[in-house]
């Protein structure tokens, strides 16, 4: 009943990424972390400086759709006016 805790586990696996994974990869992996977390923050940096612009954005998406949804409404009004 000598069953391993998860702790021993985990360092067994450490061990044989290092043994099999090569001693490299690890240190890259820490760096595609920091970097990917860098780039997380310099986002929402950007989002705090114009918190505006998405807001502009949304409104004029919402009013292009209006305008689509007008002119569908004008051509099937007219096929029905045709159509008698």
């Amino acid at each position: 009943m000598g069953t391993f805790s998860i702790w021993h586990w985990l360092i067994v696996l450490a061990v044989v990424l290092v043994l099999f994974g090569g001693g490299g990869k690890i240190p890259k992996l820490m760096k595609d972390l920091g970097s990917g977390i860098n780039q997380f923050k310099k986002g929402l940096k950007d989002k705090e400086k114009d918190p505006e612009g998405d807001e502009a954005e949304a409104t004029k998406a919402l009013e292009q759709d209006t305008a689509a949804a007008t002119v569908t409404r004008t051509a099937e009004e007219e096929k029905k006016a045709a159509n008698g």
